[in-house]
This record gives C-alpha cells, structure tokens and sequence, in this order.
C-alpha cells in the first residue's frame, strides 16, 4: 500500500469515526488508528528509500551524461587530429573540429539541464507528498489528542459563573 493510500485510508476512518453529541470530537478505536499509524510509520521508510534511488538514478543520468559529453569530446578531438594531419583540409578540419565541440558541449549541457529539470520535478513531487503526509500526521496527532478546533471551549466552560 502506498503513503497516501493509508493517509486516505485513516483519514476515511476518522471521518467515519463515530461523532460526540454537540463536539467536534469523535469516537475512533484507539488501537485501530494506532494500528493504521504504525503501518504509515512503516511506509515512510520506503518513499525515503525511494527518494534515495531517484538521488541515486540521478547521479547515474549525470554521471553517464558526462561520460557521453566526454565520449563526444574525445571523438570530435580525434577527428579534428586526424582532418589536421591531412595538410590540405587543415583550415576546415580546424573548423569541424570546432563545430564539434561547441556541438559536444551544447548537448551536454542540455543534457545536464534536462536531468536536473527531471530530478528536481521528481524531487518537487516527492515534496509534496511529503508535506502532506507531514501535515495529515500533525492533523491526526492533533485529533487524537483531542487539539481540534473546540477544544479550547470545554475548558472556559468549565470556569465557574461571574
């Protein structure tokens, strides 16, 4: 089950959670909710093992990306030694040469852009879900030890009349 499957799932289970007469308080089986709360405990650990891999693949697409610039490099070097070694062509290889590698570079920095546009979506996404995991958490702490909004109106009526 994922992450928001089982925030979804205890969410469901609080609003179905039978309601105390004139409160916003409800009635919910504190060993189910607590049972449901260990099992979100547990899936944290994998979306951060997930997050992880993206960090991961990440380095991979860079590192890979780089060795492609550089396989680019090398090859349009070894061409444009090879064009200089024809006295002829020089002039025009010394050009190629050239064109190859700003060529070689504009694709590895696209390269780059494009992975660090991939993994920061990825990362932003992972964000969010983290936030609102983080916030559902505070929110169903909040409930379960009773913070809610009305919370604060059965103690000043436990004040005596003036």
């Amino acid at each position: 089950m994922e992450l928001t499957e089982k925030l979804d799932e205890i969410v469901a289970h609080i609003e179905g959670a039978r309601s105390v007469p004139m409160s916003a308080s409800c009635i919910v089986n504190r060993g189910q909710l607590l049972a449901m709360l260990d099992e979100l405990r547990e899936l944290l650990p994998e979306e951060l093992r997930r997050a992880q891999h993206i960090l991961a693949e990440r380095d991979q697409v860079i590192a890979e990306g780089r060795r492609e610039a550089e396989r680019i490099i090398e090859e349009a070097l070894r061409e444009r030694a090879q064009l200089v070694a024809e006295s002829e062509i020089h002039r025009a290889a010394a050009e190629e040469a050239e064109r190859l590698l700003d060529e070689a570079r504009r694709e590895a920095g696209e390269m780059r852009r494009e992975v660090d546009d991939y993994i920061d979506t990825r990362l932003a996404n992972f964000e969010i879900v983290l936030n609102k995991t983080l916030a559902a958490v505070l929110r169903g702490r909040e409930k379960l030890h009773g913070k809610g909004e009305l919370s604060g109106l059965t103690e000043t009526t436990d004040d005596p009349p003036l």
